[in-house]
């Protein structure tokens, strides 16, 4: 099953007297690119959610957000920068003197700046915060990926449309291609008569000169060739791994032959199923860009 690689999932529990959310969101990228916004003491969570998510998602500019909210602990400690406060405090004093203000220092007034502040978690705790924000972000990718899922389900509903259009193409050109040598050979019956008049005409050389030209129109290779790419573009569809960076090289394949096809043409017709070709392509290569 195909997927996309936009989606979001959210999830939120309540494990080891800690409330934690985990929100997860991607959007199209060529690679898999990770980003973490966690609370200022827990930055050591990034990788391991980076290694986590990677687990599940290929491809992707994913950007997660986790909040923890610690109910009941006795674990964590805070530090003050004591050196840091003091400059703070002479410094508010010496405003306070020089411009004849209120001296009304008081501890709320130090305490707004937080620079001066630190918290500390044991590192014992690492193992237990992972472990309950873990279990917080399979529940947040579950949702995540099966979003992926449904989108991609969407794309791939899309795509198959769209191939069908292209094979149908192809059949017309299949079709059409001989009969454009028999009207040249008619064509060129008609101009050689006209200009002949009682003339005998040389049925050999028209016959010759409409080989030559069926050799030079000639599309089977390309058609062959653009029906098997088709095919397993369709197979590529039912794969169960990530395909989009495949998906993108078959399609330049098959407007590498599309183009050939068209160079060659020298019927208005097939000109037109050409162009027509080269438009679908032209659309799957755009949807693919959000295939994972």
């Amino acid at each position: 099953m195909i997927k996309s690689m936009t989606g979001y999932g959210r999830a939120q529990m309540t494990v080891d007297e800690m409330s934690v959310t985990v929100e997860i969101k991607s959007v199209n990228h060529r690679y898999f690119e990770f980003s973490a916004r966690t609370p200022r003491a827990y930055g050591f969570l990034e990788e391991k959610l980076k290694s986590h998510f990677q687990k599940s998602v290929a491809r992707g500019k994913v950007d997660c957000f986790v909040q923890i909210e610690a109910l009941e602990s006795d674990d964590v400690t805070v530090n003050v920068n004591h050196t840091l406060a003091k400059g703070y405090v002479d410094a508010l004093h010496e405003l306070a003197l020089r411009y004849n203000l209120s001296d009304d220092i008081s501890v709320s007034t130090v305490s707004r700046y937080s620079d001066i502040f630190s918290i500390h978690k044991n590192e014992a705790d690492e193992e237990k915060i992972w472990n309950a924000v873990s279990q917080v972000a399979d529940a947040a990718c579950a949702k995540f990926v099966e979003m992926r899922a449904v989108e991609g389900a969407k794309l791939k509903a899309d795509l198959t449309e769209k191939i069908a259009t292209i094979e149908e193409n192809v059949s017309f050109i299949e079709k059409r291609s001989p009969e454009t040598v028999s009207e040249y050979h008619e064509r060129l019956k008609t101009k050689m008569a006209e200009l002949l008049q009682d003339t005998h005409i040389d049925e050999q050389r028209i016959l010759t000169e409409s080989a030559i030209f069926a050799e030079k129109i000639a599309v089977d290779e390309e058609t062959v060739r653009l029906r098997s790419h088709l095919h397993q573009f369709g197979e590529f569809l039912e794969a169960s791994e990530p395909i989009g960076r495949k998906m993108d090289f078959l399609v330049q394949e098959m407007n590498r032959e599309a183009n050939t096809i068209g160079s060659k043409s020298q019927d208005i017709e097939i000109a037109k199923r050409v162009i027509a070709i080269k438009s679908e392509i032209e659309k799957i290569r755009e949807q693919i860009q959000n295939i994972e």
